[in-house]
């Protein structure tokens, strides 16, 4: 058996394969409700024989929201839409959790078809956003509110209520999202936090806020339910952002916080355009997950440019990582399990799917 269709278990759950669909923003909620959109978006993913899911970046209070339109987690009338989505995975035997998210300073904004810029203040859905300190994402957006402990406080406990909802859904895991820039990002990179109190200054104190919220989701949720930790492992602006080393000193406090996985990605503290991003190509972000797993001792998930079945063979069976989050290639593909069984020698490819599916994929190949 290829090592990318053996099961993994975390804690109580085990994910039938290492292929997980990578969280992705739909931008089409209603005031932070699931729509049919959500669901037909992730019913092809299940149908596909994934192995798990993650849905997208989900606002934990509505100015947590990326857009107007961004998925909500604040209110329990939120938790029936979810459950929709979450039940579609389990009747196909998959694993699904969810994206728990403030974007801090890069909230208020557009979709990307919309230029993803920030909404002018005369827009009536926007919304004053936050951040650890009063400097803007950019030069053309609005400087955020730099939170005070008080506020600081809120957040975590908004965090806990939304795992709780993400519980009362019947999601299998939750991912804390600390990446791309949005607002424990925020805190953890010295780019965007200039703090003088316990929050900010030695990288110690600039964790400190994605440490409390991973300690009191630990706490909220049950035993046997993962914990996962989406992280930045660089800031891909040289001389000034995060590093590799900063992001191994992170996951090896987020480990004794009660994390069992992190995600392995980077970039988003600055536009997109900023003269350190580096250059993406197939796998560009596997050798965070290795080197994280290997120097932290904690479960990695790689993402990033994973497109090939025996390039996510690769990952999991040299040890890069546990688990490959797969986004664009399951958007051209939703049955890539199903292509990568075949591609990696497995007798039996339809394994990964539903019978009655799968069926009428076997007059596609080839006779042997």
């Amino acid at each position: 058996m290829a090592s990318l269709f053996t099961p993994l278990t975390i804690r109580g759950v085990t994910f039938k394969n290492r292929i997980v669909v990578s969280p992705m923003c739909q931008y089409a909620a209603s005031q932070g409700f699931a729509t049919d959109w959500h669901f037909d978006h992730h019913a092809r993913f299940a149908l596909g024989g994934v192995g798990g899911a993650l849905v997208e970046a989900t606002g934990i209070t509505p100015d947590g929201r990326i857009t107007p339109e961004c998925l909500g987690v604040w209110d329990d009338a939120h938790v029936e839409g979810l459950a929709r989505i979450a039940a579609t995975y389990h009747r196909q035997g998959a694993v699904i959790g969810i994206q728990l998210s403030h974007a801090g300073r890069k909230g208020s904004s557009t979709a990307p078809w919309d230029g993803g810029w920030a909404l002018p203040s005369s827009d009536p859905r926007a919304w004053e956003t936050v951040a650890p300190s009063p400097i803007a994402y950019h030069e053309d957006w609005p400087v955020p509110h730099a939170l005070d402990e008080s506020e600081i406080v809120d957040v975590v406990a908004a965090f806990v209520a939304a795992a709780g909802r993400a519980v009362a859904a019947g999601f299998d895991f939750v991912e804390i999202h600390g990446a791309h820039g949005y607002l424990l990002h925020s805190f953890v990179s010295p780019i965007s936090n200039r703090r003088t109190d316990r929050y900010g200054g030695t990288p110690e104190n600039r964790m400190r806020l994605s440490l409390e919220v991973a300690t009191a989701i630990r706490a909220a949720i049950p035993d046997n339910m993962p914990l996962f930790y989406r992280a930045s492992c660089i800031d891909r602006i040289p001389e000034e952002g995060l590093t590799l080393d900063d992001a191994v000193a992170l996951a090896k406090a987020l480990k004794a916080a009660g994390v069992d996985v992190v995600d392995c990605s980077a970039g988003g503290i600055l536009v997109r355009t900023n003269p350190g991003h580096i250059k993406e190509g197939p796998g560009f972000q596997i050798g965070f997950a290795a080197r994280i797993r290997a120097e932290a001792d904690i479960a990695t998930m790689a993402v990033g440019a994973i497109t090939e079945p025996e390039q996510a063979e690769d990952v999991i069976a040299s040890g890069k990582a546990d688990l490959v989050a797969i986004g664009r290639e399951l958007l051209a593909d939703s049955n890539f399990a199903h292509r990568a069984a075949g591609a990696l020698g497995i007798d039996k490819p339809d394994f990964v799917l539903p019978e009655r599916y799968a069926f009428y994929l076997q007059f596609r190949r080839p006779a042997p």
